[in-house]
């Protein structure tokens, strides 16, 4: 009976225990690598993105708090769509986090304060 189970990742006979899938770890490590590409690179996608953000957040804000343009964010690449977390406060004013780095746009205006927020794990 062993001789009819196969490896799913190269077919190669089965030797083992009855609920064996894989003849050995590098065949079952390629399987699922193979079969959570996609998944992987996406997030692997995500994940440079934000990490860019925060770098250029943490350039930037080079004090506890700091007024930057718009155009010098977008110019250094920054992705407004891309931030880990977000907080309204009371009067209603939103800032974006990347990490510990944050944004919120001054009103009525194309300027942002960048601020830099304690991370109590």
């Amino acid at each position: 009976m062993d001789a009819e189970r196969k490896c799913l990742y190269c077919g190669e006979p089965i030797l083992g225990r009855a609920d064996k899938r894989f003849c050995s770890d590098s065949c079952r490590n390629a399987y699922h690598n193979q079969r959570n590409r996609e998944t992987n690179r996406m997030i692997r996608n995500i994940n440079r993105v934000l990490k860019k953000n925060w770098q250029i957040l943490t350039e930037l804000n080079t004090h506890e708090k700091t007024r930057v343009h718009r155009q010098t964010l977008l110019k250094k690449g920054f992705r407004f769509d891309f931030y880990t977390s977000c907080h309204t406060t009371r009067k209603g004013d939103t800032y974006y986090y990347v990490y510990d780095q944050g944004y919120l746009r001054m009103r009525d205006s194309d300027f942002y304060l960048l601020v830099t927020k304690s991370l109590d794990v």
